[in-house]
């Protein structure tokens, strides 16, 4: 990332201060610190370290859904977020490559007959998901026969298939596991849907060039380490540093 001219600058941050929309509703990236209750993760280090090298402060724009941060940047209430890459949410932003890729997976009640991703799209099925999450947007695509069941977070719809409201439940493969280990009577089902590239974006209108040094600065996080020594500060499992954008265009 070569070092950004002032009307960059004044891209990314018009008053002098960035504002980084976070969503709480991903813990693998951002969460709230147990002691200080402040914002604290992978998301988070990223954002502050993007600041600094814009030489501003940092504003964090805190949500509990993805949704409503992707709509924050959208709308130009936030100048960077983090987001899973999808379609859907094209219009309007611009999204580096992958920083990060994780697994999303099923949980289903102990007592199921299911034992394979590729059973539970069937009828009389019912698959909860986060509202506007990035499995949500995939499942939109994808599923043609069961039922999806969209609820305001990744709580509910945990709480929907222990309830016995849905017959499974799709979400970040870390979070189902820390469900089933919470209390027995769900399992996570085995392998994976669906890979969460989840990316840095920011407004289209901000211009091709202020896209140009946010991918620049996502590659130089990865190769440097940067990426995976945060990974490694906040305890994460069940994330890997994507590969550089050279070599994922190659695969």
């Amino acid at each position: 990332m070569t070092q950004p001219s002032p009307a960059l600058v004044s891209a990314f941050a018009p008053n002098g201060t960035l504002r980084a929309s976070i969503n709480l509703g991903n813990p693998i990236l951002a969460n709230r610190d147990a002691a200080s209750g402040e914002p604290a993760g992978v998301s988070i280090d990223l954002a502050r370290e993007f600041a600094r090298r814009l030489g501003v402060g940092i504003e964090l724009v805190v949500f509990e859904k993805a949704a409503a941060s992707v709509e924050a940047v959208k709308n130009e209430k936030a100048d960077i977020g983090f987001f899973a890459i999808d379609p859907a949410r094209s219009e309007g932003l611009r999204f580096t490559a992958p920083y990060v890729l994780i697994e999303g997976s099923y949980l289903v009640r102990e007592s199921a007959a299911l034992t394979d991703n590729a059973q539970v799209d069937a009828q009389g099925h019912r698959i909860s998901v986060g509202s506007g999450s990035a499995y949500d947007l995939f499942l939109t695509r994808e599923i043609k026969h069961a039922e999806i069941v969209r609820l305001q977070g990744a709580g509910p719809a945990l709480a929907a298939l222990r309830s016995g409201e849905v017959e499974v439940a799709a979400g970040i493969r870390q979070l189902l596991e820390g469900e089933a280990a919470r209390a027995p009577g769900v399992r996570v089902l085995p392998g994976r849907f669906m890979v969460i590239q989840q990316a840095m974006g920011t407004p289209a209108s901000r211009g091709a060039e202020a896209q140009a040094l946010l991918a620049a600065f996502v590659e130089e996080m990865k190769a440097s380490g940067f990426v995976a020594e945060a990974l490694k500060r906040h305890r994460i499992e069940g994330a890997i540093v994507a590969p550089a954008e050279s070599a994922r265009q190659s695969l």
